[in-house]
């Protein structure tokens, strides 16, 4: 399970930002809400979490920085030898001198390839750090490095360290075999990803972890066409069966999709309650589609356990169809991996459906640079408080300034 962030020096972000995801131990339980970080362990954290605050207050930052880490450890050996990283730094004249830093931390086992967890298994917590900096017009790797804890307690220990062209490491991540492809990692290119390609057992399963990342944004919000989402769904049945299943409850009167193809490639028809012929993609409504096109990200996490990350989830979806979203990852015969829902929205609303410690505000200040703060972190909110109305009225911030 992912629990942490920390992001500094990165597109509006100019001091280093933590979103720490676990709650404190005097909150009371709330089964499919919160999970333990593994088994036997004290500490929780929030299966959703939502990001609220005005246009530009660096929510997408936010998601930006988690799909690059998992960008970035599974599939940045695939990117040109001399190409830059894309990711860019804060604009101002100090930031410029100063590299990019992101970390995450998560747990689970501490021996990343065990294939099945048993009584046995030795559980804990990780930390992945990046260093990126900018060099001859490109960015590219300063450091990156992997560490274990067990039980999520005492000392870090080292996996891997690598600082420019050095690299060491540890036991869990030994590299005896591999000398020469670790001479060989580009400079604009994971180590993980690099050492996965040669069939490194631990790099393997780190890249499918990193791979378990769905997301809709990277240096931009990814727009899917309509020919790419129903292409998607004309090679996946799996998920063409599981949105079937859902659709009906999304827009009423649908009974189901089907793909059917045509001259041009396949199309998309929706069969409805009461019409005697299927309705063409075109002519169903610009929520219902992109519904349909976010989903395979919202299946994909649930059925594999990963993080869905997805950047201005409310566009054109109808309020009332949020919670519904939301209730699924809670759900534990519909999220029974416990996947995560990293998340931003406008919809102010939502807020009445999730706990204050689903809730993280982004604002800016007068420099342009964004912190981020949790709801949990705010004095005095209940959990009978009208949370929709408080931050309307801008009791807890990151509301526009209008007028």
């Amino acid at each position: 399970m992912l629990y942490l962030l920390e992001i500094e020096n990165f597109y509006s972000i100019r001091t280093k930002q933590v979103v720490d995801l676990r709650i404190r131990e005097a909150v009371d339980d709330e089964p499919g809400r919160f999970d333990a970080l593994f088994p036997g362990s004290k500490e929780r954290a929030a299966r959703v979490i939502a990001f609220f605050g005005p246009n530009a207050s660096g929510k997408s930052t936010v998601l930006k920085a988690l799909a690059f880490i998992g960008w970035f450890t599974g599939n940045s050996f695939q990117l040109a030898p001399n190409a830059t990283l894309p990711c860019e730094r804060f604009l101002d004249a100090e930031a410029l001198k100063e590299p990019m830093r992101l970390a995450v931390e998560f747990s689970g086992p501490l021996d990343i390839t065990v294939e099945q967890a048993d009584e046995h298994t030795a559980y804990g917590t990780w930390r992945y750090e990046l260093v990126i900096h900018g060099t001859q017009g490109r960015y590219v790797v300063r450091s990156e490095s992997l560490k274990q804890r067990f039980r999520g307690r005492g000392k870090w220990v080292r996996v891997f360290d690598r600082h420019g062209d050095e690299i060491q490491g540890g036991k869990a991540f030994g590299l005896g075999g591999y000398a020469k492809v670790v001479d060989k990692v580009r400079d604009n290119a994971s180590l993980i990803s690099t050492l996965a390609q040669f069939d490194h057992k631990p790099s393997l399963r780190l890249r499918d972890l990193a791979q378990s990342i769905v997301a809709n944004i990277l240096t931009d919000r990814n727009e899917i066409s309509d020919p790419d989402a129903i292409r998607y769904y004309a090679t996946n049945s799996a998920s063409m069966e599981a949105l079937n299943r859902e659709i009906g409850r999304i827009d009423l009167g649908i009974k189901r999709m089907h793909i059917q193809p045509i001259a041009s490639g396949p199309m998309a028809f929706f069969d409805h309650e009461g019409l005697q012929h299927s309705m063409p993609w075109q002519f169903e409504s610009h929520g219902t589609r992109n519904f349909i096109k976010y989903f395979p990200l919202i299946h994909a996490a649930l059925l594999n356990g990963g993080v869905a990350v997805i950047d201005e989830i409310d566009v054109s979806i109808h309020p009332l169809v949020l919670p519904e979203i939301v209730r699924w990852f809670h759900d534990e015969s519909r999220n029974p991996k416990r996947a995560q829902l990293w998340m931003s929205c406008h919809a102010a609303s939502l807020l009445e459906d999730l706990l204050k410690e689903e809730v993280f505000f982004c604002e800016k200040d007068g420099h342009g640079r964004t912190s981020i703060y949790g709801l949990q972190d705010i004095q005095d909110v209940r959990r009978t408080d009208n949370r929709y109305r408080k931050y309307l009225s801008g009791v807890y911030g990151a509301v526009p300034q209008l007028g």
